[in-house]
């Protein structure tokens, strides 16, 4: 077996222009829902800023799932497929041109493509499917017994350390012979540090290793 080459890419900001969280509440939840549950979070998120929080959580993390528990909570789990895969066909469109160059670069010379984000597994899972990804690590939510959303994440936020912790988990304990990441943040700082050829988007980079 050839040894493993992956690319490994964050998507708000990375591979699309801007965020693609709030656009898809809105769109599936109505912007006066979207409005007052962001009214409803935001003592939180200035407790959150100034470090006031008994949680151990980042204040990003804490506010967004605060956010997405307003929101989501009670939801059946299908009509939130249902959502991703409808939300997910709008997403080529919001792919900046040079990074669906670089994507096509990495498929053409055969590396495996994997998606390291924090926004929903819902709709990145049917868009990665159908862009011909290897592989989607993202945020969960949580589905109870009733097979409606708790409002919990199923998993801790895919941010920060959280995406190298994910990276290795999915690697399994195999040493890839190259890994690129693509980043744009400073959520990202961990997974570039974790790779061979780190590239923060929109900074000059070699696609050479």
């Amino acid at each position: 077996m050839p040894p493993r080459r992956i690319a490994a890419f964050d998507f708000d900001g990375t591979l699309t222009q801007r965020d693609t969280l709030l656009p898809f509440l809105v769109r599936t939840c109505g912007s006066r829902q979207v409005a007052r549950a962001v009214s409803a979070v935001a003592p939180l998120a200035a407790r959150a800023r100034l470090g006031r929080l008994q949680s151990e959580l980042h204040h990003r993390d804490a506010v967004k799932e605060a956010l997405l528990a307003a929101l989501l909570r009670g939801r059946e789990a299908a009509w939130f497929r249902e959502a991703g895969a409808d939300y997910a066909r709008t997403l080529p469109a919001r792919i900046r041109p040079d990074m669906a160059e670089q994507v096509a670069w990495h498929r053409e010379h055969g590396h495996e493509l994997v998606i390291v984000s924090a926004s929903l597994l819902t709709y990145l899972a049917p868009y990665a499917s159908a862009e011909r990804f290897d592989h989607v690590i993202a945020v969960e939510m949580e589905v109870g017994a009733d097979d409606r959303l708790t409002g919990r994440l199923a998993s801790p936020n895919v941010r920060g350390p959280e995406k190298a912790v994910r990276l290795d988990a999915w690697l399994d304990g195999d040493h890839p012979e190259v890994v690129w990441a693509y980043g744009n943040s400073s959520g990202d700082t961990e997974l570039l540090e974790r790779a061979h050829v780190p590239v923060w988007v929109g900074k000059a980079a070699s696609r050479n290793a």
